[in-house]
């Protein structure tokens, strides 16, 4: 029998009493009903067996497993005395998709994922708070905006973690050049068949490099919206599933105290979470998810100019794949410290704001000072110089240490003649070789120009009369959100970072990167070619001057001349004014209505700067 009283009856919505029907029909005993309830939302994909074999694969490795840290959060849920609930909105696989149609999808699949999420939390009226656990490139960001979208309520975010490095073979981000190696016989069809089975050390977790998955997860726990020393943790391991239990334990605590996530999520830890990725060197598409979350919790997006700010008062002290020097596994971080470790160094630069509330009840400053004197970083400390032979030190290194190996600040936002509305670049990444002795990239050579991936990968391919050549600068158009929804094109600058010839090619493009992305990579331009941009009348055998200064974080993509004389910047911004836009601007043949729409509302919303978020009052007053 349900535990029905008189005044429930009478008062509760049907919906409250029919909910205790469906409760008792899937087998939960009617006598705990009317326990305290919470969702657990996940982007859980596949069927696993109980041993872990596949029954049906999922998309990739990030969302493999993480049934188990739904499963250890729930169970501690029912241990604390509360009614646990579970629902899902599985992600894709960026690496998947690369070079595919499907990649036309990603980025708007966010916006979706994130509306999907809201919606799962609004229909369970009767719940008191949420945990959101995910790991890759767009469930989590969407995991994020969707907690973020419902600051009311109590929420914890746990990090899907990441999958441990191959031994003896290439990392997941390496791995997808072996086609671009191949075609220019730098490995051997063998080499690329074992590699290609080899990337991938463990089943579950996001990539074993500092992607976008990895930094989304970095960044969720500098927001505070994860526990300390969550983000990056290994996939499978006892660690990681400790993790969950401990979130659900904080959800309960945070509930019974009346701790909102609008009490978490504020315009300053926007801020230290924006340092923190600085700090890191991490993607630059968290350019788009950060503005993107503080746009669904009510916050003020940051700019460009904020970025700015950032980036040139904070130092990289991580040593991380893609970024080098070392380019250590991400699991190495996790051993090494993590965001905690990273928040100590910006702690004595004066950098964060300590006193952000974080979902462990206890503000920023706190978390640190326990963290600074835990038995569990000293531990793990260890364990990575017994275990790896890596000390820690040089994993996350002090500025001091940092500047000496030479690790320079993270992104830079070149301006210029062909990117008027601004550009981005992982000015840290760009092959040290390549730079001048004062910091500063330098290279004019003629434009390539292509309005497909699958043409300027074919090119870059090619030892024909059609290929690239070292010089060269690719410049990638109609790929932005009208082209294509801002495709990523990590197959083009993996092919780059790992042909003999790349690094002396550079690419100039209005899509966007992976996050594992690396090199003389320019990408977000604005205006985008279908939008107006003066990137859209680049021809081919055009001179293109890139300047990239990797210590002031300032820098320059201009047309400085054709293919008979040579311009300078003003010139050729007033060649660009008098070009028509090349005849053969179009969208992707198989760009999706549905990708169409997202495009058309972002646009609306701020563009690609304000998050590629929806701005309701502002699609209203455009439409109405």
């Amino acid at each position: 029998m349900l535990p029905l009283t008189e005044e429930f009856l009478r008062h509760a919505p049907s919906g409250d009493i029919f909910g205790w029907t469906q409760n008792a029909g899937m087998g939960w005993k009617p006598e705990e009903l009317g326990r305290r309830e919470f969702l657990l939302l996940s982007t859980q994909g596949g069927l696993r067996a109980a041993d872990g074999t596949p029954i049906a694969l999922g998309y990739h490795t990030g969302h493999w497993e993480v049934g188990l840290l739904m499963k250890a959060a729930a169970e501690e849920l029912r241990a604390q005395g509360a009614i646990p609930f579970a629902g899902y909105c599985t992600d894709p696989c960026d690496g998947r998709t690369q070079g595919t149609p499907g990649m036309m999808d990603s980025l708007p699949y966010r916006n979706d994922a994130a509306v999907i999420f809201r919606r799962l939390i609004r229909s369970l009226p009767t719940h008191r708070g949420v945990i959101g656990i995910a790991t890759c490139d767009k469930g989590l960001p969407a995991m994020m905006m969707a907690l973020a979208g419902s600051n009311h309520l109590p929420a914890v975010l746990v990090p899907g973690g990441v999958t441990l490095p191959a031994q003896d073979g290439e990392d997941a981000g390496r791995v997808q050049s072996i086609g671009a190696r191949f075609a220019h016989g730098q490995i051997s069809l063998d080499y690329a068949a074992e590699m290609g089975c080899r990337a991938c050390g463990s089943p579950g977790g996001g990539c074993q490099f500092l992607g976008t998955a990895a930094t989304s997860q970095v960044v969720g726990e500098a927001l505070g919206l994860s526990l300390p020393h969550s983000a990056l943790a290994p996939s499978g391991q006892s660690i990681w599933l400790d993790m969950a239990r401990r979130s659900a334990r904080a959800l309960v605590q945070l509930d019974a105290r009346g701790i909102k996530l609008r009490d978490i999520l504020t315009d300053a830890s926007i801020r230290n979470a924006m340092i923190v990725h600085a700090a890191f060197g991490g993607s630059t598409n968290l350019l788009l998810h950060i503005p993107a979350i503080a746009h669904a919790a009510g916050l003020r997006r940051p700019t460009v100019d904020d970025w700015i700010d950032v980036n040139r008062r904070v130092p990289r002290i991580v040593d991380v794949l893609p970024n080098g020097p070392i380019g250590h596994p991400t699991v190495r971080v996790f051993m090494a410290g993590g965001v905690p470790e990273v928040m100590l160094h910006l702690r004595r630069l004066g950098l964060l704001d300590e006193g952000a509330l974080t979902v462990s009840g206890t503000t920023l400053g706190k978390n640190l000072d326990w963290w600074e004197k835990s038995e569990r970083r000293l531990r793990l400390r260890e364990a990575l110089k017994m275990q790896d032979r890596v000390i820690a030190d040089d994993v996350v290194m002090s500025p001091d240490r940092a500047r000496e190996r030479g690790l320079t600040p993270t992104v830079t936002f070149p301006r210029g003649n062909l990117a008027p509305e601004g550009s981005v670049i992982k000015s840290t990444a760009i092959d040290p070789s390549v730079v001048d002795s004062d910091g500063v990239y330098r290279k004019v050579g003629p434009a390539r120009v292509f309005t497909s991936e699958r043409a300027a990968i074919a090119a870059i391919k090619s030892t024909g009369t059609d290929r690239i050549r070292r010089g060269d600068v690719v410049v990638l158009i109609c790929r932005g959100p009208l082209g294509t929804g801002m495709e990523e094109v990590f197959q083009i600058t993996a092919a780059l970072r790992y042909l003999s010839f790349g690094k002396e090619v550079a690419l100039v493009t209005d899509a966007r990167f992976s996050g594992v992305s690396t090199g003389a990579c320019i990408g977000h331009v604005g205006p985008e070619a279908l939008n107006g941009g003066p990137i859209g009348k680049v021809r081919d055998g055009d001179r293109i001057q890139i300047i990239i200064d990797r210590g002031r974080l300032i820098g320059s993509v201009d047309l400085v001349g054709d293919d008979e004389r040579m311009l300078g910047p003003e010139e050729g911004k007033r060649v660009l004014a008098e070009r028509l836009p090349r005849t053969d601007l179009a969208p992707d043949a198989n760009l999706p209505d549905d990708t169409r729409l997202w495009a058309a509302l972002q646009r609306i919303s701020g563009g690609t700067w304000g998050g590629c978020v929806y701005d309701v009052e502002k699609i209203i007053e455009k439409c109405l």
